[in-house]
């Protein structure tokens, strides 16, 4: 009778101890280390999503090319979410406890990686999130979670300050989406507002999945709006910029990072010619772009090159740093020691954005911006002089 009362004691102490942040098998064996994420693959987000994944397979190729963590090859497991917030959390559910995965490389867009925030902080597991960042994801810092590049409400207060000192007196129209990631953009104008003369005569929320813009782009047209701020992610931006060229209006346009990709400019056509965007990754035709696109070659298909842009190379930014944080922790491989080696651990350079550091107490890289003008004629952006 003693050992049947005492066995449920000990099977409770050791699932206890196998889901510790400590518990150093969970996605590691002799060979290899799993790692998992979660993105959009699907719709039109997934041009965002796909990029991403192949920035972070890219660094996995890269990293077992040069042995791997002490002859263990690095395995990536990425879930679809479709961009529903119900499938992130599902997905990285399955990660972790069925998958058991060793970290995650991403999570989704801004507002389901939010909404994933208690999934993340009760597991444990060394995530980064390099997709999409904003302040409640860092503010207050969550001890394995990492969030990589810039707020959208810095990288917005930014853009609107310049587009205000380039444009004086203007008649502002602020088109954003209901979410999260819009919110983040109405506090960037906000914010800048306290430091400059902005005058907005139209502003609007939508939808998130919305198609139609032709009633908000009228009244942009008749409020006589001359700095439009599109804060959509990809098809959104299309559409408004479209329906502006319907009408006959050419208001100064700029839009937010999601959307510059060249997939964008092509979609819109020459009427995306000297449209701004504000960024914290190196433009691709950039020189630092061109070493980056010769180094997918040599690792990646003809296909996935093609289909490059800014979230590649974050994915690939971010997951380097994790691979680092990793490799310091090879002869000790577990989250403790890979969440300590992320925060105390030399900046990482990628070649593609700044540094990639997160000093003691932050979870936060906080990357520089730069305001950026597409040219249609090559598909890209260029920073502005």
């Amino acid at each position: 009778m003693r050992m049947i009362t005492q066995f449920p004691a000990a099977l409770a102490a050791a699932l206890l101890a196998m889901a510790s942040p400590g518990h150093a098998q969970q996605g590691v064996s002799d060979s290899e280390i799993l790692l998992g994420e979660v993105e959009p693959l699907t719709g039109p987000p997934g041009l965002l999503g796909i990029a991403h994944n192949i920035g972070v397979r890219l660094a996995i190729e890269e990293a077992n090319a040069d042995g791997g963590v002490a002859g263990r090859k690095l395995k990536l497991i990425a879930e679809d979410d479709g961009y529903v917030t119900s499938r992130t959390i599902q997905s990285l559910r399955k990660l972790i406890n069925v998958d058991k995965v060793f970290a995650i490389t991403a999570v989704s867009g801004s507002g389901q990686a939010v909404a994933s925030l208690p999934v993340l902080k009760q597991s444990g597991i060394p995530t980064m999130i390099p997709i999409g960042p904003l302040p409640p994801l860092y503010e207050p810092p969550v001890d394995n979670v990492f969030v990589v590049g810039q707020s959208y409400t810095e990288g917005m207060r930014q853009l609107a300050l310049y587009l205000a000192k380039n444009n004086p007196g203007a008649k502002w129209g602020v088109i954003t989406q209901d979410d999260d990631y819009g919110k983040a953009l109405r506090e960037g104008i906000e914010q800048a507002s306290r430091d400059a003369e902005i005058n907005i005569a139209f502003e609007t929320k939508y939808a998130r999945g919305q198609k139609d813009f032709s009633s908000e782009m009228l009244k942009v047209k008749e409020a006589g709006v001359d700095v439009l701020l599109a804060g959509g992610i990809i098809s959104e931006n299309i559409a408004m910029v479209k329906e502006a060229e319907k009408l006959g209006i050419k208001p100064v346009i700029a839009i937010f990072w999601p959307g510059r990709v060249p997939e964008v400019l092509k979609a819109i056509g020459p009427a995306s010619d000297g449209i701004y965007a504000v960024d914290y990754v190196t433009p691709l035709k950039s020189e630092e772009g061109a070493k980056f696109i010769e180094l997918a070659k040599k690792y990646l298909s003809a296909e996935e090159v093609a289909r490059i842009n800014r979230y590649t190379m974050t994915g690939y930014a971010s997951t380097r740093a994790l691979i680092a944080a990793i490799k310091a922790c090879e002869n000790d491989l577990t989250w403790a020691c890979t969440i300590k080696a992320l925060e105390n651990g030399a900046p990482v350079e990628t070649g593609v954005l700044g540094p990639v550091d997160f000093p003691e107490g932050k979870r936060f890289s906080d990357q520089a911006v730069q305001i950026m003008r597409a040219d249609f004629a090559t598909l890209s952006f260029e920073p502005v002089k």
